[in-house]
């Protein structure tokens, strides 16, 4: 008989521990979702932001009659990098930012004012 109850543990284990970690991946997908959905005003405005941040720093770069390749030279980035700025599909740097700020000839709370869309 001891033998058999040690069997029956052993199915338990097979069967019902997988089952076990199955609903805990579940619940952990479920509440990743959930977040993520939570989020979405806070990533359409950081896309926003974003956005008005490249548009201000192309405005002032067109402004200055500068190229992409005169300011990435001048900052020692590449003008990809530039071109992701002010597509906002990138952010400049802290440093970059306060460099370009110089570059153009206006202080970094502008800038960040425009990206805050407040002009």
């Amino acid at each position: 008989m001891h033998a058999a109850a040690t069997i029956n543990v052993f199915a338990f284990f097979i069967l019902f521990i997988p089952l076990g970690v199955g609903v805990y991946l579940l619940i952990l997908i479920i509440r990743a979702l959930h977040k993520y959905l939570r989020s979405a005003p806070v990533r359409q405005e950081k896309a926003q932001t974003a956005k008005n941040l490249g548009e201000a720093l192309r405005s002032h770069r067109l402004r200055c009659k500068m190229t992409q390749e005169f300011v990435a030279e001048t900052l020692g980035v590449s003008r990809q990098a530039v071109s992701k700025w002010e597509s906002g599909a990138a952010d400049p740097s802290t440093a970059n930012l306060l460099a370009l700020a110089r570059l153009y000839g206006v202080s970094p709370e502008e800038l960040l004012r425009c990206a805050a869309g407040e002009q």
